[in-house]
């Protein structure tokens, strides 16, 4: 049985050269579901009141917190010095994923 989790990715300030070198290899890792241990059914940047990027933010189905811990913390953005915290916040078995109709990662 699976799990869905919120996943937010603060970012450290002045990363936008940096964003844009590992982007390629972020949203390749979004599509893999980091190679498998991780659905993310949908994810975007965060920005300040200002418009500022400040992170990202995805919704994981995942076996456990340890499969959605690895997901994150394997991806390019945390691997290059980007991510400065990463939250993993459970959501209940009342979560209606089913309502997300068109999932980042491919269902297995």
């Amino acid at each position: 049985m699976s799990a869905f989790f919120l996943m937010r990715c603060l970012h450290h300030e002045g990363q936008d050269a940096a964003r844009d070198r590992h982007r390629p290899a972020h949203r390749a890792w979004v599509q893999s579901g980091g190679e498998g241990l991780a659905t993310v059914l949908i994810g975007s940047a965060l920005q300040d009141a200002s418009g500022a990027p400040i992170g990202n933010f995805g919704i994981l189905e995942a076996a456990g917190l340890a499969e959605a811990k690895a997901f994150a913390e394997g991806d390019p953005f945390n691997k290059a010095g980007i991510v400065a915290k990463i939250e993993l916040t459970p959501l209940p078995a009342t979560f209606q994923a089913g309502r997300i109709s068109d999932p980042m990662t491919p269902r297995p």
